[in-house]
């Protein structure tokens, strides 16, 4: 927010430069983005009068004008269309210095001499765009006075940088305010007395949103004359807070925004069918805004109705139809409380960005409504005329939000800001912060001001307590805590051992965002019906994500668009999971991914790529941390995004936690990857779970292999058959080992041959021969009744 200085010192002027004002605000929280002077550097220009203008004899678009500073006349060669007898304008006389160092000379035009020139806006830098004329001076703008004196232009421009909990500061009297109480000195307001209605019309207003727009004021005015302009005074103060002037109406809403921070809005009563009703629009309802765009409303949204359909979306823009223009004579001035959480992202979600908004979104006072009504009536009775109406409110108490009572503990002031401070002095500021203060055997008991809507806890307060003293000023102390150390059970493994075992795997972490793109989600998982976001970031933000894939595969695309071929990714996130009965399940996930050379490109590695199995490796390394790899098993299964055939369900106690496969090949062409990647997810909490360490003693007996080549059928898979070995094997089995997996010439075409290794060792004693052999047998007949294997 920009506002000028002048402005603010009509409110409260502490004895202070400017700089330190800055510094001031920013210490309390109001950061100031900085501050630059409202009118560029110009010296000599002057209050001129156009007294008499001729056309130059040899040059259509050029007039001959004689300017009077007061005192003499001047002879002026103007370019201006609207040069004309009669009109005050800028005079740049001879020896004017204007913006960018450009010196006024004597000068001669088509032969005619010019002693000076006539300056546009934006010539002296009151105007960000070029200008079509000269800059017209109000009627009574003394003659031969220095424009700068008469425009007040050494003023400053400060633009402050408002975090979203202070709405209240959204306003010349909230930023006064904060300087009152740092200064402690008195903030004087405007007198805002009533305005007496001189006729009784008024606007019937039924508010069928009563929980989005609790506080509806109105008022009438008839007989405006819209031909007069804004006063220089008021088009200045707006200029210098980025507001450009548009007409008296307009330019009277647009200042006590800015003054009060209460949004209005003024419809041209005559314009209206019907009553107001403040509504929910419906499906199929539209609006033309007032810069011309065509807005399909989404059913839902709050609007200003009347019989003839929306004439307003509430609290940001409002309509076309019932705008007013020159030719209107009779006007509506609405003023409304609109519930700042109901309205939150919907002007986001139309694609606009307006003051109101801005404002309404963040809070404005719930009790401001009828004030601003009075002041912009008055206001605009001064400028336009007019009779006015008596002011109409509808209003539901139960449903405005009710003021925060807080009770502040003396003890927590020293205990968490580290210092002591007298009773008086608590007492005093938060008088001076408008709080309504009660003294009670632990403390204080705080009544928040209404327009303090950001109040709701202690430390709400002991923040206004730290911020009004000063933070710099707060005492430095060198915490002293008891720190007990807390116990690391070792049954459980800890994210940071399953994070740095990736790393020392070459995978980085990446960090992605919880929101992700309803299109992506929907091709990696279809069966999903993710949360939708009430006030989404953006449309490819949009919906929260039910699994870590749809973030980990956009960075693995954002890399391999940027010439990283090998990329290994993982992630420790949360997934959010809508359950059938209406909650929400929340699970930690472990997702991670690979594509691309096996080996860091080198002289001495080679160029084969990683496949399937070097993800299933990096997954069992992280399964074996807890000593537990043998209680996951990893079974064929199916997934939408996974190729079939190269997809594996990770299995524990027979219930499924993860998934680990090969990418779709139409997911990965409509992702733009052409080359294999891989990719799993896995349930967190169920590999977090260790095994006990205990020491077993060491046999100093040898151990005794045997190798078995088997046949089996294709379809059977090799973990079933490690499974049943293990268990026909008995206890003295010590390792077991698949080293190798032929299929080709000698094995039937629906066969393969599995060559497993099975090592033995006895606590006590040296195993014989018999006693291998009886065990081989026992294990082969398991296998040949169980899965039809046989010898090879």
């Amino acid at each position: 927010m920009k506002f000028s200085e002048q402005w603010l010192r009509e409110w409260v002027n502490p004895a202070i430069e400017t700089q330190e004002l800055c510094d001031q605000l920013t210490m309390a929280g109001l950061e100031i983005d900085g501050f630059e002077p409202a009118a560029a550097d110009f010296s000599g220009v002057v209050v001129g009068e156009i007294t008499a203008c001729e056309q130059h004899p040899d040059a259509d678009k050029l007039r001959v004008c004689q300017v009077s500073d007061g005192e003499a006349s001047f002879q002026v060669v103007c370019g201006a269309p609207n040069a004309r007898v009669g009109i005050k304008i800028p005079f740049a006389k001879v020896k004017a210095v204007l913006p960018g160092d450009f010196k006024i000379k004597k000068a001669k035009l088509r032969g005619v001499e010019s002693f000076g020139m006539l300056c546009s806006d934006d010539e002296l830098g009151l105007a960000e765009t070029r200008s079509p004329g000269i800059y017209e001076l109000p009627a009574n703008a003394p003659t031969g006075a220095d424009l700068r004196e008469y425009l007040d232009l050494d003023d400053n421009i400060i633009e402050v940088d408002l975090t979203p909990n202070r709405g209240d500061c959204f306003s010349i009297m909230g930023v006064a305010r904060e300087v009152g109480v740092i200064n402690q000195v008195a903030v004087t307001a405007p007198v805002i007395d009533d305005v007496v209605e001189t006729i009784m019309d008024t606007v019937e207003v039924e508010l069928s949103a009563i929980e989005d727009c609790p506080r509806y004021v109105g008022r009438v005015i008839k007989g405006v004359d819209l031909s007069q302009s804004s006063p220089l005074w008021m088009q200045e103060k707006l200029r210098r807070a980025g507001i450009r002037s548009i007409d008296p109406v307009v330019d009277v809403t647009n200042y006590v925004l800015m003054e009060l921070g209460q949004p209005m809005h003024a419809f041209d009563l005559n314009k209206l069918t019907g009553d107001i009703d403040v509504r929910l629009s419906e499906a199929g309802e539209k609006i033309t805004l007032l810069d011309d765009s065509e807005v399909d409303l989404k059913t839902g949204s709050l609007v200003i109705a009347d019989a003839a359909g929306p004439q307003a979306i509430a609290g940001i823009m409002g309509g076309k139809a019932t705008a007013v223009t020159s030719e209107t004579t009779d006007i509506f001035l609405e003023s409304a409380f609109f519930d700042n959480v109901k309205i939150a992202g919907r002007a986001r979600s139309y694609g606009l960005h307006t003051e109101s908004s801005l404002r309404f979104e963040r809070g404005v006072d719930a009790t401001g409504q009828a004030r601003a009504i009075e002041r912009a009536t008055a206001l605009l009775l001064d400028i336009v005329g007019g009779q006015p109406g008596p002011v109409s409110e509808i209003c539901s108490e139960d449903t405005l939000p009710a003021v925060a009572t807080i009770v502040l503990r003396k003890a927590r002031i020293a205990q968490l800001l580290g210092l002591e401070m007298p009773d008086e002095q608590i007492v005093e500021i938060f008088n001076r912060l408008g709080f309504e203060i009660e003294t009670i055997a632990e403390g204080w008991k705080l009544v928040a001001p209404s327009y303090r809507f950001d109040m709701e806890i202690e430390a709400d307060l002991l923040e206004e307590v730290a911020r009004i003293y000063g933070y710099n000023r707060l005492p430095v102390h060198t915490p002293a805590v008891a720190l007990p150390l807390q116990p690391k059970p070792e049954q459980k493994l800890s994210v940071s051992g399953i994070r740095n075992l990736l790393v020392d795997h070459g995978y980085q972490e990446a960090i992605t965002y919880s929101f992700v793109e309803p299109g992506l989600l929907a091709k990696i998982d279809p069966a999903a019906q993710p949360v939708k976001l009430t006030n989404p970031i953006s449309a490819d933000m949009s919906v929260m994500r039910t699994t870590l894939w749809p973030g980990l595969l956009s960075t693995a695309v954002h890399n391999l668009n940027r010439q990283q071929p090998r990329v290994r990714l993982f992630e420790v996130g949360q997934c959010f999971v809508p359950q059938a009965d209406g909650g929400l399940r929340q699970d930690r996930s472990l997702g991670g991914l690979l594509t691309g050379n096996r080996e860091p490109e080198a002289w001495h590695a080679d160029a084969s790529k990683a496949d399937f199995f070097d993800l299933k490796g990096d997954l069992e390394a992280v399964l074996s941390l807890g000593d537990r790899l043998d209680d996951f098993e990893f079974v064929r299964a199916e997934h939408h995004a996974l190729h079939p055939g190269q997809t594996a369900a990770i299995m524990l106690g027979g219930k499924q936690i993860g998934l680990i496969g090969a990418l779709h090949p139409t997911l990965a062409k409509d992702l733009g990857i052409d080359q294999a990647l891989y990719l799993f997810e896995i349930e967190l909490e169920a590999i977090l779970a260790a095994k006990l360490p205990s020491f077993k003693e060491l046999s100093k007996f040898p151990e005794v292999r045997r190798d078995l080549a088997i046949i089996i059928d294709q379809g059977v898979a090799s973990n079933a058959i490690l499974a049943e070995m293990r268990q026909a094997a008995g206890e003295n089995l010590v390792d077991l080992t698949l080293f190798d997996v032929y299929q080709g010439k000698g094995i039937e075409p629906h066969q393969k041959s599995l060559a497993i290794g099975l090592t033995f060792q006895h606590a006590s004693r040296t195993l014989n021969d018999d006693d291998i052999n009886v065990v081989i047998e026992q294990v082969v007949n398991t296998l040949t009744e169980k899965f039809g294997a046989s010898l090879r």
